[in-house]
């Protein structure tokens, strides 16, 4: 299957080029401040009716959010991703327009922002990671697709039908759109799952349950598609050729979302 005809750059502002990427993850943020601002007004969803902080200052804390990712991500990308490169031309570190994030990175920094955004108000530390794992679907999935339309992150070789010849693969042979998968996955099927939990079972009265649901669900789609997308190719495969840095990452993910899932479950569920 042929690479759809879209460019990586949306549009032009003089010489400057803004690019879908930046788009996505703005979009994604805007986006989740505004659903997390719905499930933040839904005083019932709540354990003992008390989101972790009030509906407006969710825009205050978007800011950080955006400093969180970006701070976070880097940094991830730098030490597990590319270390050597960056210890040997330091200043790229700080090239950012030049790529190189990494998910769990920007997640834990993501993570350290809300809940000391959270201290700061008051609020319930477990309940923000759940508002957080309630939004971050969104993001995640936009983030997903803009990799697709960078033509970056694809999978292994496939003679699947639905398999796409990438315009920056040097083979040119159909490959897994894991990217695609990814979005699929981590973000439209999770944020479903999570909707579910958070509406119909109410897993927010148990503060904790829903950012661990988040931690399984992400890791486990993760570490699969990773079975079919390509390792970054600094690194390539891990442990005898068949373990990829992603994975490795996603395991303590897993742990934590089912540790997270069992404290919030094994304690009596607020009314």
């Amino acid at each position: 299957m042929p690479f759809p005809d879209i460019a990586p750059e949306a549009f032009y502002i003089g010489p400057f080029a803004v690019r879908w990427y930046a788009l996505a993850y703005l979009a994604g943020v805007l986006l989740g401040a505004l659903y997390g601002m719905l499930l933040l007004k839904r005083r019932a969803l709540w354990a003992d009716n008390a989101p972790p902080f009030k509906p407006d200052e969710i825009w205050d804390f978007a800011f950080w959010a955006i400093l969180g990712i970006i701070i976070g991500g880097r940094i991830a990308y730098v030490l597990f991703y590319n270390l050597p490169q960056y210890l040997a031309n330091p200043l790229e570190i700080f090239a950012l327009w030049d790529g190189g994030m990494a998910f769990h990175g920007g997640m834990l920094g993501l993570m350290l922002a809300v809940m000391l955004f959270t201290r700061a108000k008051g609020g319930n530390l477990l309940s923000s990671l759940d508002l957080l794992a309630a939004v971050g679907t969104i993001g995640i999935m936009l983030g997903r697709l803009a990799n697709f339309i960078n033509a970056e992150l694809y999978g292994a070789p496939t003679d699947l039908p639905w398999g796409v010849v990438f315009p920056t693969d040097p083979l040119g042979v159909p490959r897994h759109p894991s990217q695609l998968y990814e979005a699929a996955l981590e973000g439209l099927l999770l944020f479903l799952v999570i909707r579910f939990a958070t509406h119909v079972t109410h897993s927010l009265r148990r503060p904790g349950l829903t950012a661990g649901i988040f931690g399984i669900g992400y890791a486990l789609s993760r570490i699969a598609v990773e079975f079919v997308r390509l390792p970054d190719a600094q690194i390539g495969y891990l442990y005898g050729g068949w373990l990829t840095m992603g994975q490795v990452l996603s395991l303590p993910l897993l742990l934590a979302g089912l540790a997270l899932a069992l404290f919030a479950l094994r304690k009596k569920r607020a009314l």
